[in-house]
């Protein structure tokens, strides 16, 4: 019952932030606020394994690949492209260190193609391959 009024207490919090968030802000948390972003947001976050593309996630939302990608730009200072590699390596990570999955089953599950494709920009984003980066994790908590 604690952890549920803890995210209770936490998602209004969330909601009085965003409302009190000036019309000009920037970011992710205002990324959010906007229809299409947030909407565009909500699905790469529901479906991360899924092959989303601008023109897909465009015509989700009901906008032009343009205007999907300068809302983008405007609110998170990034291609929804970008994004969602970005998402992908995080999500990733997360899954590399809270689970015992097999690289390949996560590189899956984050939307490659394979685990060689998943290795080459996980090590490109954080500096190591997975497993070198999961033992690393490992050690660091114990």
């Amino acid at each position: 019952m604690l952890e549920r009024l803890a995210e209770m207490m936490f998602v209004d919090a969330a909601r009085r932030y965003l409302d009190a968030l000036p019309e000009d802000a920037t970011g992710w948390l205002a990324g959010l606020r906007d229809r299409f972003v947030g909407k565009a947001l909500e699905r790469m976050h529901a479906e991360p394994d899924h092959a989303w593309s601008v023109e897909e996630l465009a015509h989700e939302v009901g906008l032009s690949r343009s205007a999907l990608h300068q809302r983008f730009m405007h609110y998170l200072g990034q291609p929804p492209m970008q994004y969602l590699a970005s998402w992908h390596i995080q999500l990733g990570a997360r899954l590399l260190r809270e689970s015992n999955r097999t690289v390949a089953a996560i590189a899956l599950d984050t939307g490659y193609d394979s685990e060689a494709a998943f290795a080459h920009a996980f090590k490109r984003a954080v500096g190591a391959p997975p497993g070198a980066w999961r033992k690393a994790q490992a050690a660091r908590s114990e």
